[in-house]
């Protein structure tokens, strides 16, 4: 009997520092923008979350909120009530600078217009982060920067400027990137959004690998086929989620 109510003890305790059972909480999140119109309700009570390991796809209409909802995650942007928690932070109480460290160790951010610095070659803006963070010893950035773009197939662009490749090859490179400092989570906002079909679904394969060695990945999309393929779905409306 004592082991069987250990057992419930140590099952109820919370893994992480705030009080979140899961690597990624929201609770009643709300966003709201002002303008010279009045306010515009971006987020409502949004309650959201996502575990370890997960590949999880926010799905919705243009001007749904799905941008605003990862921006909370991300840090980028802040909730006027309610909290986010990521792991042992709570985000929504970082100063700026606090985030942006936080960020750049914890989180890996793919955008849609990928946004390398056109005047570094590849492999300097993939050692970027680590440059930025300090995460590895001076030697060794530049072996694990080659190593994440063999990853990705993009080691014989190393010295390249991104200019000089195609739309899916700087997605790739973004994507290795994003893994600079080996973070937990993979944050994608439409990362597939500017490619043909054929790289999407090879951009789409990295992330599922990516799942499956443990990285909990966030894919915002308007791909109804990807969306079908993830592990779970969260479909946003008018600020709210409707339906997982």
């Amino acid at each position: 009997m004592f082991f069987q109510n250990q057992q419930v003890k140590n099952s109820s305790k919370n893994r992480y520092r705030n009080g979140n059972n899961r690597l990624i909480e929201l609770h009643q999140v709300m966003k709201t923008y002002q303008s010279a119109a009045g306010g515009y309700q971006a987020l409502k009570n949004i309650d959201l979350e996502i575990d370890r390991g997960e590949f999880v796809g926010i799905i919705g209409r243009s001007g749904s909120g799905k941008s605003t909802l990862i921006n909370m995650i991300t840090g980028i942007d802040r909730p006027n009530s309610g909290e986010v928690l990521v792991g042992d932070t709570a985000v929504h109480k970082l100063t700026e600078n606090q985030t942006a460290r936080w960020r750049g160790r914890s989180l890996g951010i793919v955008f849609q217009f990928f946004q390398l610095l056109p005047n570094l070659s590849v492999i300097e803006n993939v050692m970027l982060p680590m440059d930025f963070c300090g995460t590895y010893p001076l030697g060794e950035r530049h072996k694990r920067a080659m190593h994440l773009l063999e990853l990705v197939d993009m080691a014989d662009h190393a010295y390249k400027l991104p200019s000089a490749l195609s739309g899916g090859q700087q997605q790739r490179v973004a994507i290795a990137r994003a893994l600079a400092n080996d973070p937990p989570v993979i944050i994608a906002d439409e990362p597939t959004g500017n490619l043909d079909s054929k790289t999407a679904e090879s951009v789409f394969k990295l992330f599922e690998s990516l799942t499956a060695e443990g990285k909990t990945v966030v894919m915002v999309t308007h791909d109804s086929s990807l969306a079908r393929r993830v592990s779970r779905t969260v479909l946003i409306a008018d600020g709210e989620v409707v339906h997982e």
